[in-house]
């Protein structure tokens, strides 16, 4: 094992002390923290920006109610009766002493229609803001005689489904936040597997075919068995990755608890207990991680394989295709389900185990398997990876001190045979 832990230790070594690896990993996270710092400066400046409106009511009857929700929004509106002067309001406008203004009048109650006065475009924002405050009053004014009371305002707002399971559960409201919450984290934690397997996959390929082509491969094999600078490899690269992700998750952990009550407070109503639910828990992280190890390991083998079979960049393009399509095929199947269609097959789809870290992990987060289900995927996981660990270690001990042309099927079966 020291061999091991010498070539892993190199492997570690030589990539996160490159510029690359520093930049990347930093770059990341500040990226993350000026695009929030930058949402919160905007969000706190159109908070702070001058947003005093006149409202001139010639209904006479829904003035009142339009000002009250738009002061909700966060608008100063001071309501104005049919006796003010239109052209005192625009005077002002132009004099900067007022934003704007609202003009309701019959066609407001008819037809919906209301005019805004200001020197700019309202824009595209403020426009459905303005219109879907106005219109639901103008409807409620209009159904007045119909009924009064939550019920016609719950039927003006588009009313909402609710989801009732038939099994029995003591908290549907805990039951249906979890279930959302594993929707969520599931199907983004499905699609970081797909892009971390594929990205440190990418990077064990691209070692072993550097070394490959400048014959730096042939000095360490003398010292180094292949099945052990193979393994070195994997480890090494596997290291590196989880050390960025793990920079790169506490970034985003920080930032999220120093960023998330900023914006809650410019976001009205905010529901900050109800933010907290939809988290994952330490047991979908843990989960996240053992996923994530065996995709990598089951997928690096086979990348390391192709990285010794192959002699140049573009052999390597081609050869690789069928292992990033095993990546693909389950993220176009998991997408499948993605709007909550049901279909029982893909759970058993799901436990083959190169399509497991992609299908299985969104399944057992959500419960739509049963727990044995997905320790049975894992099994099958750690299996796969010791097969193909020994399949790719037999073809990298004949195919890493190849040149020429890259190999026939046949020929990969007999470097397995042979070696």
């Amino acid at each position: 094992m020291r061999q091991v832990w010498v070539v892993l230790r190199r492997e570690y070594l030589e990539r996160v002390r490159t510029k690359g690896f520093i930049i990347g990993t930093v770059a990341l996270p500040l990226f993350m923290i000026g695009i929030m710092g930058l949402n919160i400066f905007i969000a706190v400046q159109a908070a702070d920006s001058d947003r005093e409106l006149a409202l001139v009511d010639f209904t006479g009857s829904i003035g009142e109610e339009v000002a009250g929700r738009l002061d909700g929004l966060g608008y100063d509106v001071e309501v104005m009766g049919p006796e003010v002067r239109l052209e005192e309001l625009d005077r002002q406008v132009v004099d900067d002493e007022l934003e704007a203004y609202l003009v309701l009048d019959d066609r407001t109650l008819s037809e919906g229609v209301f005019a805004y006065h200001g020197q700019d475009s309202p824009g595209i924002t403020r426009v459905a803001l303005f219109e879907s405050t106005v219109n639901d009053v103008a409807l409620e004014s209009y159904l007045a005689t119909i009924g009064t009371g939550e019920e016609l305002r719950s039927l003006i707002e588009g009313g909402r489904l609710e989801f009732e399971s038939v099994v029995e559960v003591e908290d549907q409201a805990e039951a249906e936040a979890a279930r959302m919450s594993g929707m969520a984290f599931g199907f983004g934690g499905a699609f970081f597997l797909y892009m971390a397997t594929l990205l440190y996959g990418a990077f064990v390929l691209r070692s072993v075919l550097d070394e490959k082509r400048n014959r730096v491969v042939e000095v360490v094999i003398s010292s180094v068995t292949p099945w052990r600078l193979l393994l070195g490899k994997v480890l090494g690269v596997g290291s590196m990755g989880l050390t960025q992700m793990g920079i790169w998750a506490a970034s985003a952990g920080i930032l999220l608890l120093v960023a998330a009550p900023m914006i809650a407070t410019q976001i009205p109503n905010a529901d900050l207990a109800l933010f907290t639910q939809v988290l994952p828990g330490p047991g979908a992280l843990v989960l996240l991680i053992v996923f994530f190890l065996l995709g990598y390991f089951l997928y690096a083998s086979l990348f390391a394989a192709v990285g010794a079979m192959c002699a140049t960049e573009e052999e390597a393009g081609h050869a690789q295709f069928p292992v990033i399509m095993l990546l693909i095929i389950p993220l176009i199947l998991q997408s499948a389900t993605l709007g909550g269609g049901t279909m029982p097959w893909m759970d058993w789809v799901a436990l083959f185990p190169f399509f497991s870290p992609i299908m299985m992990f969104p399944r057992a987060l959500q419960g739509a398997v049963p727990w044995w289900m997905t320790g049975l995927s894992l099994v099958f996981m750690a299996g796969a990876v010791v097969g193909t660990s020994w399949v790719a270690g037999r073809i990298y001990r004949v195919g890493i001190l190849m040149q020429g042309k890259r190999p026939t099927l046949r020929e990969l079966v007999r470097w397995v045979k042979e070696a």
